[in-house]
């Protein structure tokens, strides 16, 4: 059985536990609050096999977005299997790391 956005949507929740947002492809008139996890599909990765399409693997880019500049939610997105950090920056007093992850 293929596994979904539903899926990854549950596994993120579980790993920051309460009191961090996930959220999922938000609409720009919505209101995060922080610390959260932001994230939407980004690409994907096709195998081939005999010229036809052996595996189909969504890629999500994954942002965790937080004011402390020593928080534990990047390592913690960071051990995920078949994650890669991507880049850091910092916006509106707000530090944003941003990982690769493949589901």
């Amino acid at each position: 059985m293929a596994r979904g956005q539903p899926q990854l949507h549950e596994i993120l929740t579980e790993l920051v536990g309460e009191g961090v947002k996930v959220y999922f492809q938000p609409p720009d008139d919505i209101t995060m609050t922080y610390p959260c996890i932001r994230y939407e599909r980004d690409s994907a990765e096709t195998q081939f096999a005999g010229n036809r399409p052996y595996r189909y693997t969504k890629r999500y880019m994954v942002t965790v977005i937080d004011r402390d500049p020593l928080s534990e939610i990047p390592d913690k997105i960071a051990a995920l299997p078949m994650t890669t950090f991507d880049r850091w920056y910092a916006a509106d007093n707000l530090n944003h790391d941003v990982f690769n992850l493949y589901f």
